[in-house]
């Protein structure tokens, strides 16, 4: 059949009128539409993305956690410190024995120590690195002079241990710092390895994929990756670590790293990624930038990293876990060597010092850097506790703030080991699982310096020195004491106190009749000896005297402790915290100051701006106080040379003279004792979390780990001075000679010794019998001795 023109126009390839094909104007029209959609699409969701990066990108800088450091270590002529405790100091604060000379490091020989110390934001201002010549002798600083210097020093601070971090929502390690403190070879040996042509491209660069598929395919293993540091940027800090690789996940960080290599200089992206890059993990803490990397592999600071170390680091960026140089040396030998060849290929490195580098070891420590979360749980409990008004936990876990603690490294080591080794050697079969709680404070100012909350004393948990409430027995005692020599016209340490049966009538027909601990009666007492033996009846009629009333308000004024003002309070009948006994004890072992303990000094924001202090001096103690405690700190003295305490001298702490009060509850159940010297107060509880008996009384279990710590803590020996203070010797009930028989010495407020009077004359032999023997000496009928003079017996009571 003949062919129309119709037919012809239609099944023809040349549209009428020179129009093209109809294959043609729809593959045109399928592209436009196509690329419609797409830009429909993509317009909007890089808006989208772009408000994302504005959003997250500043984010980066700002998620750190607070960090807690314990008191910068204040080195002065004269410090009670010997060597082993200096050494503990220095390495809790992460220096190294080296050269001295670099920041972080000491040299020592003999007794002569170069520290370099790093600069650091106190509470009150920048202090800065210093390279200083210490001597330490005798148990003491000697001198303190800066390295090469002739000039000595009045003191010198050491920048402080990191003790504990407190992360937010995310467990992520990271210390932020500005690009210009990151070494050059750093930075250069980066993008040398990970990206060379960072400075060049625009977020991605497609000659560097060729390359590194190039580079893969000769090897036969995947040596480089095609992802720039921006790119690595936008996967890790915008997207998330994983480990799922999809195409939508790469597109959108091919987008991320385009918007973010348009919105922000090269400086600002690559200051951005040294502060993110993942560099390592800790159970569930994750090591984030480059300097929480070298503390963690090295224990270094960024400066302080050699170039073999610098390589390592630059390439365990590929792989943390891979490339680990502790579970898999060889790996990251093999991985730190091709990054030393890519440094020395590009310049960074001579020849002498790449060879170098290659012949030397990893350099990684041991054991991770000192970014555990948390290495003093109990302490940082009571840090917490003191924070939560201005400072909820929301708020200040990864705030990125800096928490200056009063903790002091050497005295939380003693107490804790003081614990542990003595708990360990009181263990028995006949006695329930021992527990402990122990507050050390500073006696000068209030810090306190060391806290110990369980024998397992890394494990988070019950904090007995916070919040264990336990009946406290005799150590309410010496407040007895205070209020009736607060009364000088009434009483004073040489007072006769009657310790014989006591009954107290408490109302509604009942009565209360406490003994001894040893069930006897003594007599008439000193009261310097009712306190020093921890005489109960003694101690309740002279607490009835002052009245239950006074001593509920006293322990109320000084520590914050509401007791009800019942006879029973007179013998310890209050169940309170070791730190609240130490709050309590605080008053005596100061002096009579009112000092507020603090673990906290202060706080400092990001840019080392102080935002609150806690470490305001106290009032100076007055007049009345400060005379009535230095009498109670005599009378306590005597405990330990004479009475309940006198073990602390057998242990070789007479040399301290240290005051102390021992403290039992009923059936046992809780062993205490308070002690103090010329710097450190200790408050010690020993007991059972069940309330069962234990066995121990204040002597045989808390003092026993009292004395443990103070056997290895420096700390200057208790002085009382005489201020508003006379001594006297004293018999019967008035002063005398020193010369006197029986005579003793005790102190008085001044003004209030007893009146004088000149020692008794001897009495005379007796008179001869003018008969003796036979049957009348028998039954007593021989002449009599003769009676003695009138004078009084007051001397021996």
């Amino acid at each position: 059949m003949a062919r129309t023109d119709y037919d012809d126009d239609f099944d023809s390839d040349d549209s009428p009128q020179g129009d093209p094909p109809q294959w043609r104007r729809r593959l045109v029209t399928w592209t436009l539409a196509a690329i419609g959609l797409g830009l429909g699409f993509l317009i909007p969701y890089t808006l989208y993305l772009n408000h994302e990066v504005s959003e997250r990108f500043d984010q980066l800088r700002w998620q750190l956690p607070t960090r807690v450091y314990a008191r910068p270590l204040v080195v002065a002529p004269g410090l009670a410190m010997g060597p082993d405790t200096l050494r503990t100091e220095l390495d809790a604060a992460g220096y190294r024995e080296g050269d001295g000379i670099r920041p972080g490091s000491y040299a020592r020989d003999g007794g002569r120590w170069r520290i370099s110390s790093r600069g650091f934001d106190d509470i009150d201002g920048a202090v800065p690195a210093r390279r200083l010549e210490v001597v330490v002798s005798g148990g003491r600083v000697s001198s303190v002079r800066e390295a090469g210097g002739k000039r000595e020093l009045k003191s010198a601070r050491l920048d402080p241990a990191r003790i504990a971090t407190l992360y937010g929502q995310k467990q992520e390690e990271r210390r932020l710092v500005n690009i210009q403190e990151v070494p050059d070879l750093l930075v250069t040996g980066l993008q040398a390895v990970e990206d060379r042509d960072f400075a060049h491209h625009h977020g991605i660069d497609l000659s560097g994929m060729v390359r590194a598929a190039w580079v893969n395919f000769r090897a036969g293993e995947a040596r480089q990756g095609a992802s720039t540091l921006t790119q690595q940027l936008a996967r890790s800090g915008l997207l998330g670590i994983g480990r799922e690789q999809t195409w939508s996940r790469k597109f959108n960080e091919i987008l991320y790293a385009m918007v973010i290599e348009a919105r922000y200089d090269k400086d600002v992206i690559l200051e951005a990624y040294l502060n993110q890059v993942y560099l390592g993990q800790r159970g569930a803490q994750a090591i984030h930038g480059v300097a929480a990397g070298a503390e963690f592999w090295f224990g270094r600071d960024l400066a302080d990293l050699t170039p073999e170390q610098i390589a390592l680091l630059v390439g365990i960026v590929r792989g943390p876990s891979y490339y680990d140089p502790r579970r898999h040396p060889e790996r990251a030998r093999a991985r730190r060597d091709f990054a030393l060849g890519e440094m020395h290929e590009t310049g960074l490195l001579d020849d002498e010092q790449y060879r170098g580098a290659l012949a030397a070891p990893l350099g990684v420590t041991e054991k991770a850097g000192s970014v555990a979360a948390n290495r003093f749980p109990a302490y940082v409990d009571l840090i917490r506790r003191q924070l939560a008004r201005e400072y909820p936990a929301d708020a200040l876990a990864g705030a990125g703030l800096r928490v200056m603690s009063a903790m002091v490294p050497s005295a939380q080591a003693q107490a804790e080991g003081a614990v542990i080794r003595t708990l360990a050697s009181l263990d028995s079969d006949k006695r329930p699982a021992l527990e402990a709680g122990v507050v050390v404070t500073d006696v000068h100012n209030g810090d306190v310096v060391a806290v110990v909350g369980s024998r397992k004393v890394a494990e988070h948990g019950f904090n007995r020195a916070v919040e264990a409430q336990r009946p406290v027995g005799s150590l309410l005692k010496p407040f007895v004491s205070l209020l009736a020599l607060a009364q000088p016209e009434r009483f004073s340490l040489a007072s006769w106190v009657d310790d014989s049966p006591v009954t107290v009538t408490l109302g509604r027909g009942r009565t209360w009749s406490p003994k001894n601990s040893d069930n006897r009666s003594h007599g008439s007492v000193r009261l310097i000896d009712v306190l020093a033996q921890s005489y109960n009846q003694a101690t309740v009629r002279l607490g009835m005297q002052v009245e239950p009333e006074r001593i509920a308000g006293l322990v109320r004024t000084l520590a914050g402790i509401d007791a009800e003002p019942n006879p029973a309070l007179i013998l310890g009948s209050l169940d309170q915290s070791p730190y609240a006994m130490a709050q309590l004890y605080q008053f005596l072992a100061s002096g009579g100051e009112i000092q507020p303990l603090h673990a906290v000094r202060g706080v400092v924001d990001a840019d080392g701006r102080t935002l609150n202090r806690y470490d305001k001096a106290p009032a100076p103690a007055q007049e009345g106080d400060a005379i009535a405690a230095r009498l109670i700190t005599i009378a306590l003295q005597h405990a330990v040379t004479n009475g309940t305490a006198r073990r602390l001298v057998a242990d070789g702490l007479g040399r301290l003279s240290p005051a102390g009060k021992t403290g039992t509850s009923n059936d046992g159940r809780d062993s205490w004792f308070a002690g103090w010297t010329g710097d450190h107060l200790a408050v010690v509880w020993v007991g059972n979390d069940q309330n069962e008996s234990t066995g121990l009384y204040g002597a045989s279990g808390a003092m026993r780990v009292w004395s443990a710590m103070f056997a290895r803590l420096p700390s200057a020996a208790l002085e009382v001075g005489d201020e508003g203070i006379e001594w006297h010797w004293v018999v019967g009930a008035h002063a005398r000679d020193a010369q006197c028989p029986g005579a003793r010495r005790f102190a008085f407020v001044a003004g209030f010794a007893p009146p004088y009077a000149p020692c008794p004359a001897p009495a005379p032999p007796p008179v001869p019998q003018s008969e003796s023997g036979g049957w009348r000496d028998w039954f007593g009928l021989g002449e009599r001795d003769a009676e003695p003079p009138s004078q009084s017996r007051e001397d021996e009571r």
